[in-house]
């Protein structure tokens, strides 16, 4: 593991820089690639950004003005991304065994990179792409604070989750002092919907199961309801908040149908119960507050190997 002037050096080192974002990309994984990309042109190097997901119309604004490039790449790093299978197919096909450089807060992450710049007490990986770019003597102006104050704010909830740190607020004070319209990306990022986020949103709504005497919550976000809806990637953003915030409700737990059929599970956690812990029974991980895995079984039979393993953790932990 390396900090962060070593990755500093490492990418002031490089002439041409592929940065990779994971699937189902979220505000802070494209944060990231954008901001990282503007900053290592800025210093006149070559950079380009790719998924595996097309990005959305809601993140659209981060890559205003950044124009894609195509070269053989002296420098493959990767974002936010803890696992390799997170690149996602067609990335993993590709890059799969060929990232020199990871950059990410999760204390999950597999270390499958060459080299791998960890802060697991960041509440967001762009936190550590601040300051990376600083280490670098990257000027944060307006342009590159604006997609780092975004993966900030979309990780913490809008500065509301368990992970928000002193320093959190502090780097977001500084990028906000660039000329961030902190208003308007905190409105678009929370408070804008489409029609087709309520109406999938309504579905989802219907399918809430309850466990635990209340304690748990379970959704279900299946291919249907999404074609059904007509919703795209975007819409589907922040749907595994939902359980959580309900009276009552320990653990929130999200099933999300994949293309393949498998289930995406998504699990958000309220102290002192640790979402993570649960995930990574079933090869997954992530934060106490946040974590992720997949399960490749029908439905009902992953919705009820999930509610085992959480009934199981409260009545060790309670």
């Amino acid at each position: 593991m390396i900090g962060i002037k070593e990755a500093a050096e490492r990418l002031k080192k490089a002439e041409r820089v592929l940065i990779l974002s994971h699937q189902f990309p979220d505000g802070d994984t494209l944060g990231c690639a954008a901001a990282l990309c503007r900053g290592l042109r800025r210093t006149g190097r070559r950079a380009a950004i790719r998924c595996s997901d097309k990005i959305g119309p809601k993140f659209n604004f981060l890559f205003h003005d950044l124009p894609d490039d195509d070269f053989t790449p002296d420098l493959v790093v990767a974002v936010d991304i803890a696992d390799e299978k997170l690149l996602g197919e067609p990335l993993q096909t590709q890059w799969g065994g060929k990232v020199e450089l990871c950059i990410d807060h999760h204390p999950s992450n597999t270390m499958y990179a060459e080299q791998t710049c960890l802060n697991p007490k960041a509440a967001a990986t762009c936190e550590i792409i601040y300051d990376v770019l600083r280490e670098m003597g990257v000027a944060v102006d307006k342009k590159i604070a604006t997609p780092l104050y975004t993966g900030i704010t979309t990780d913490t909830g809008c500065f509301k989750y368990i992970n928000v740190t002193p320093r959190t607020y502090r780097i977001a004070a500084d990028l906000v002092e660039t000329g961030v319209d902190a208003p308007k990306i905190n409105r678009e990022m929370f408070d804008t919907k489409s029609r087709a986020r309520l109406d999938v949103e309504r579905r989802v709504l219907d399918s809430i199961r309850y466990d635990c005497g209340g304690k748990v919550a379970v959704i279900v976000i299946s291919r249907q309801m999404v074609r059904e809806s007509g919703a795209c990637e975007d819409d589907l953003d922040g749907l595994a908040t939902i359980p959580r915030g309900i009276e009552g409700v320990q653990i929130g737990v999200t099933l999300r149908e994949k293309e393949d059929g498998a289930w995406k599970v998504s699990l958000r956690a309220l102290p002192p119960s640790n979402a993570s812990e649960i995930c990574e029974r079933f090869g997954g991980g992530g934060h106490p507050g946040a974590a992720g895995c997949t399960l490749n079984l029908p439905l009902e039979q992953a919705r009820e190997q999930m509610l085992c393993a959480v009934r199981e953790y409260l009545e060790k932990h309670g």
